[in-house]
């Protein structure tokens, strides 16, 4: 009795062990992958671990290379780093008060990632997945299209999500980001926003205080200690923010409250019209950013301390800006801000355009 009984613990165990193995090999087994975009001299590098943009190399007003993007040396420290490098965050970008929103009636409940709040979109937020390659088409204008399914519930969103990104080198130094989304079950709100770091040095050239900035907003919201909106709207003449005459990032950086430029810009006008230009004098490198969203993150590396990166650089603060086209960050619980709710049937778009001279 006792051998038989053995026998059928063995048998059982086996039959586990046979399920598990299966199961296992039934798991999809993503790997990050690196796809380049390149037309002459401009080439862009990126990866299908959350949309990420690696590399951005552009000539200087004397034809001399660089990376003008921040990065990290090799795909691992993106899977497991913390500065959105790069990334296409969302599925909704920036912060959401208190992790929580009502929409419809229903309380939802976020992921919090950033103290009480939410920031990027969670813990797995647009940037921290793998997104799948659709197309990717070389020639005279080189392209790659990735794709992301979020389902319902996925960090506390509501309803299942298609989302959809392309790369395109789209005329001479000219990188469009086109960004779309459409709802299949439920309402949602959908803000994504495009996180590279950018120093027009070159990403090891060091601080971006000198850079030369231009944006064409004339007012911001104002946000608590903890990076939230207030809910208001201010003018910027007259302040630290004021960017509407062009001048250097650190020219009046110490005014401002914390550790620098981390503020949403409400930038003038509607439609698809220019955002911000950024100069840098040495390299002669000029960055024009066009775009059809609301509002503008301007966000100055307050973070960055002694991060390892690309090709042995060490990023340390203020070492690169981000200018992050948006809708306004916790829109969702400030009725008075732009409406990011996108219902099913609707298509969520988001444009933007980078176009570089020398």
């Amino acid at each position: 009795m006792a051998g038989a009984r053995a026998l059928f613990f063995f048998f059982l165990l086996f039959l586990l062990a046979f399920a598990f193995i299966n199961a296992s090999s039934a798991i999809p087994r993503k790997t990050a992958k690196i796809y380049e975009l390149k037309k002459g001299d401009f080439s862009v590098n990126i990866t299908n671990w959350g949309a990420t943009i690696l590399s951005v190399i552009l000539p200087d007003s004397k034809g001399n290379l660089a990376d003008v993007a921040l990065g990290y040396q090799g795909i691992g420290p993106y899977i497991n780093g913390t500065t959105n490098f790069g990334a296409l965050v969302g599925r909704v970008a920036n912060r959401i008060a208190g992790a929580r929103f009502v929409l419809n009636g229903t309380a939802y409940r976020l992921i919090a990632n950033d103290g009480k709040n939410t920031l990027h979109g969670g813990h797995r937020g647009f940037g921290r997945v793998f997104w799948t390659v659709k197309e990717i088409v070389d020639g005279e204008f080189p392209y790659i299209t990735l794709y992301y399914f979020s389902p319902d519930h996925e960090e506390g969103f509501p309803g299942d999500l298609d989302v959809y990104v392309t790369y395109k080198l789209s005329g001479a130094y000219e990188l469009r980001v086109t960004m779309r989304a459409m709802p299949r079950t439920k309402s949602s709100p959908v803000n994504l926003a495009q996180h590279t770091y950018w120093n027009l040095g070159g990403h090891s050239s060091g601080s971006i205080l000198s850079h030369t900035v231009k944006i064409f907003a004339s007012q911001i919201t104002p946000t608590d200690d903890h990076l939230i909106p207030t809910g208001s709207i201010t003018p910027v003449a007259g302040t630290p923010f004021d960017f509407l005459t062009p001048k250097t990032v650190g020219s009046r950086i110490n005014d401002v409250k914390g550790h620098g430029y981390d503020i949403n810009y409400v930038v003038n006008g509607h439609g698809m019209r220019r955002v911000a230009i950024v100069k840098e004098r040495r390299s002669g490198r000029r960055m024009e950013l066009w775009a059809n969203q609301p509002g503008v993150q301007f966000y100055t590396g307050n973070f960055l301390d002694h991060v390892k990166g690309k090709g042995g650089a060490v990023y340390e603060k203020y070492d690169g800006l981000c200018l992050e086209t948006q809708g306004f960050p916790d829109s969702v619980n400030h009725p008075q801000f732009p409406s990011q709710i996108v219902n099913p049937g609707e298509v969520y778009k988001h444009d933007m355009l980078f176009r570089f001279s020398f």
